[in-house]
């Protein structure tokens, strides 16, 4: 059964506090799903509908600003901003005050940052196509560049640079679509305080081996943007982590290639209860 939640979240600096959309399936313990730079719930919808849903109650949420999320005027999305939302959706949804937390991309970051501030709440980890490192100089410049073409040519012109490097080579055409038009139809403003916040992220990697909780790391095979001597090394960082690497996808497994993420996250999930 489908149910959306509406969960109260922290002001930010402007005193505007956030309503985040939750969007639940299943059963069992919470787990949350964070999505990726700059999409929404619904790139977790052919993993929300099967076989995990007998094993958690799967929580999709859409980050402020993002998909049913009003935007809150927050000039950056910091990653621990977004911390501190997962953590008023644990304190909501979670009867035990721990959730299984799964990030993708900017997901990702966001789920490092959950875990840096709030260990305690976290039963269990799953990293997604994403990294622990902060950005290079390079790629401080590449989110640069794209606030500049967000704000100057809006959503598509963002849509049509990003989908060549999210997708591995033959994606389906179907999944390439729904792709497009999630990104073409985020705000800019939403666009440009992700951009600003992903650019400003902390640095991560000294918290890996510090993780004392179940991880597991998964990436696409072809993922350019996150690849996996990248994912290989974040996993051999953090103590009994797991790690695997999906066949025939890129960057964003869970669109990709669900059958094999949803096998790979129930093998994960099932003895940590």
């Amino acid at each position: 059964m489908s149910a959306r939640h509406w969960i109260d979240a922290p002001a930010n600096a402007h005193g505007r506090a956030a309503q985040l959309a939750v969007h639940t399936t299943g059963s069992g313990p919470l787990a949350v799903l964070l999505h990726g730079y700059p999409l929404d719930h619904r790139m977790w919808d052919a993993v929300r509908h099967g076989e995990l849903t007998s094993r958690r109650t799967l929580a999709a949420v859409d980050l402020r600003g993002h998909g049913s999320s009003p935007a809150t005027g927050d000039d950056a999305h910091a990653m621990e901003r977004f911390a501190d939302d997962v953590a008023a959706v644990v304190a909501a949804l979670a009867p035990d005050g721990r959730a299984d937390v799964v990030g993708l991309s900017m997901g990702g970051y966001a789920a490092l940052a959950f875990a840096a501030r709030y260990p305690q709440r976290l039963r269990s980890l799953a990293l997604v196509d994403t990294r622990a490192a902060a950005d290079t100089a390079a790629a401080r410049a590449g989110r640069e560049a794209a606030i500049a073409a967000a704000t100057t040519q809006g959503a598509a012109a963002i849509a049509d640079a990003m989908l060549p490097k999210l997708l591995a080579p033959g994606a389906d055409p179907a999944v390439a679509a729904a792709l497009r038009a999630q990104i073409a139809g985020t705000p800019v403003a939403t666009i440009v305080a992700d951009l600003r916040g992903l650019r400003d992220r902390a640095d991560r990697t000294a918290l890996l081996p510090t993780l004392q909780t179940p991880t597991l790391v998964v990436v696409g095979e072809h993922d350019a943007l996150t690849p996996p001597n990248e994912a290989a090394a974040m996993a051999t960082a953090i103590p009994g982590a797991q790690l695997v690497v999906v066949p025939g996808a890129g960057h964003l497994t869970p669109m990709e290639q669900p059958a094999a993420f949803a096998a790979a996250l129930a093998a994960f999930w099932a003895p940590v209860g």
